[in-house]
């Protein structure tokens, strides 16, 4: 239980206010009880629009009054209220009902009248419960961040003072990190030799060939009940696997990243297993849905951004290059798996003429002056191949950056040979043209010492590496994310994105509310020196591309659905430049997510103040 002090009762009067549960019961009840000052202006109104009328003078009134009276509220309260009065008028609104087809203000004048909503879940209720707590300057938690020194104390007092708190401050910080594994702790480098000793024996291979990243590629497994002979797999493992086989759905898995799969099934390398062991929603729903035309397979709308075959544009600068649409290993939310027929597959390497009327038409465009070159992942095509088509780009007089996006450092980092560095290398121009290499780390269990020599391989031939994060349940818990870009500077990588995972329907068990990687940048990520926190925790909108989180006018939320879902109504990027329609996207309900978490054993009490994020 948690104590807090200050609300506004119905007539305008400061109270002392009951103390609020930390876990509770989420039913009308407890709405109710919440929410008596709002919604008993609803009560016995004779149509719902009146009563929306009311309602929204209400919050407004009680704005007016807590910014207007000298209340006792620390100023995490003060934004809290001011957020969540936001966000509560933006869902009331007219606009609200049509855009999400559901109206919150119907169902709160249900609720206030007694009509009984059978539609109503605890999410729904969850929600609307928080809503109305914070706009009363209460609600549960406060942020790991928060730290209190005397008001009163000035000078060399002051600053000793908040010495210690920030010295209790990064204790608190550390012991939450200390919890989460990494490949470059002494034991598990041992261990992993052990298991590179076994998946050679495995697979057939030596020493050498493990050094060859070719070996790697020719030994890619892809067949998935391969893995009954490998590793042990739980019972829904066995299950998804042999459906991925029964549905001849992509899987790929290298021998490397094998080899960072533990030999129990004690859950440690759950991460590494959930980015290509798929679970049986996600193959039920692909298996359904991969001819259908009217799916969203293709989330990013991407056949409505390629003018021409192979490349994808959504902004006035940069262009995507596409010349081989296909990887060593598939991650089961990869934003393109609706376009790949198969790990490694014949024909997945475009024409050399399709390749060069795509560089052709990117020269015909002098506006480009950026490309990513991507696909797939462009290190699956041999040297040759490949810097034929950097060099090609290279022609290009307007082209000031050229990005490689690839996962191999992380899956076959010994793709990056000295030769690849130093050739990569070479085609900088300094002042003029600049080459840089995108990864995708995912977690701290995957940065090994290979992964490190790989990157030191390019840094010394003056490539930047920087890494592109996907924030998926697998990888959201408290300072989790944090952590990973404590490591990635270890080794020499630039944090750069965390991607919030992609609406799509078939990766549902990955999904993460928005609310949480708000909570993790503002909360978490604020607490680590600097260059270990600067990456930017951005939105994928189809056909619009990236919104970056940290800009909340691009966006409000507009409706709570049923069953807990939160409705955003995202603006796009280029609002001010031409008329461009807005873009509704459904979450993923808060609740659910923090039970999914509490299921794999974390503290809800972490995570209290994720209600407050929009």
């Amino acid at each position: 239980m948690n104590q807090y002090i200050i609300n506004i009762n119905e007539i305008g009067q400061l109270v002392i206010m009951m103390s609020v549960q930390e876990n509770p019961d989420y039913n009308v009840d407890l709405l109710k009880k919440a929410s008596k000052y709002f919604l008993h202006v609803m009560i016995g109104v004779t149509n719902v629009e009146v009563a929306r009328e009311r309602l929204y003078r209400r919050i407004n009134t009680n704005q007016f009054d807590t910014f207007g009276e000298q209340v006792d509220l620390y100023e995490g309260r003060i934004v809290r209220i001011r957020d969540c009065g936001h966000a509560l008028k933006s869902i009331i609104k007219q606009r609200s009902d049509k855009l999400a087809n559901f109206s919150v203000v119907q169902a709160l004048y249900d609720i206030a009248n007694d009509v009984h909503r059978p539609d109503l879940q605890p999410g729904f209720y969850a929600e609307l419960y928080h809503l109305f707590m914070a706009i009363q300057g209460e609600g549960p938690g406060v942020a790991p961040g928060d730290y209190y020194i005397n008001k009163d104390a000035t000078g060399i007092e002051a600053a000793t003072a908040r010495s210690k708190e920030l010295d209790r401050l990064w204790d608190s910080v550390d012991k939450r990190m200390s919890r989460f594994l990494h490949g470059l702790n002494p034991d598990i480098i041992e261990y992993r030799k052990e298991r590179r000793k076994k998946v050679l024996s495995q697979l057939g291979g030596t020493i050498a060939d493990w050094r060859d990243w070719r070996w790697h590629l020719r030994k890619v497994i892809k067949k998935p009940t391969q893995l009954f002979d490998l590793i042990p797999l739980t019972d829904s493992e066995t299950e998804a696997l042999e459906l991925v086989e029964k549905a001849g759905l992509p899987f790929g898995i290298t021998p490397y990243y094998l080899s960072l799969m533990d030999d129990d099934l004690q859950r440690k390398d759950r991460v590494i297993r959930a980015q290509v062991m798929p679970p049986v929603s996600y193959v039920e729903y692909m298996t359904a849905n991969k001819h259908n035309p009217d799916c969203a397979i293709d989330f990013m709308m991407e056949k409505d951004t390629s003018p021409i075959d192979l490349v994808t544009r959504r902004y006035p600068a940069i262009a995507i290059l596409k010349p081989y649409n296909s990887c060593p290993q598939i991650c089961v939310y990869c934003q393109r798996n609706w376009e790949i027929d198969g790990v490694l597959a014949k024909g997945a390497m475009a024409s050399k003429r399709k390749i060069e009327k795509a560089i052709a038409w990117i020269k015909d465009h002098p506006s480009i002056q950026e490309v990513l070159v991507t696909g797939g992942d462009p290190l699956s095509m041999s040297d040759t191949k490949l810097f034929w088509i950097l060099e090609e780009l290279t022609k290009n007089p307007r082209i000031e950056m050229i990005r490689v996006g690839t996962r191999t450092p992380v899956t076959i980092p010994m793709r990056i040979t000295n030769e690849f560095a130093r050739k990569l290398g070479k085609l900088r121009r300094p002042m003029k043209l600049d080459v840089s290499v995108i990864t995708h780390v995912e977690h701290s269990y995957e940065i090994t010492p290979d992964v490190f020599r790989a990157v030191e391989r390019l840094r010394r031939n003056k490539i930047n590496v920087y890494n592109q994060n996907v924030f998926t349940f697998y990888v959201s818990r408290r300072f989790e994310a944090a952590f990973l870009r404590r490591l990635l500077k270890r080794v020499g990588i630039e944090p750069y994105y965390t991607f919030n995972t992609k609406g799509k329907d078939e990766t549902i068990k990955y999904r993460v509310p928005i609310a949480r990687l708000l909570q993790e940048q503002k909360e978490e990520a604020r607490l680590l020196p600097g260059l270990s926190r600067t990456d930017e925790a951005v939105y994928n909108l189809p056909a619009l591309g990236k919104q970056y989180l940290r800009a909340s006018q691009h966006r409000d939320v507009i409706s709570i659905l049923p069953d807990g879902s939160r409705v955003y109504e995202f603006h796009p990027w280029e609002k001010n430049i031409k008329m461009q329609d807005s873009y509704i996207g459904i979450d993923v309900p808060i609740l659910d997510y923090l039970r999914r978490l509490e299921n794999i054993g974390e503290n809800m009490s972490e995570y209290q103040t994720i209600w407050y994020y929009f």
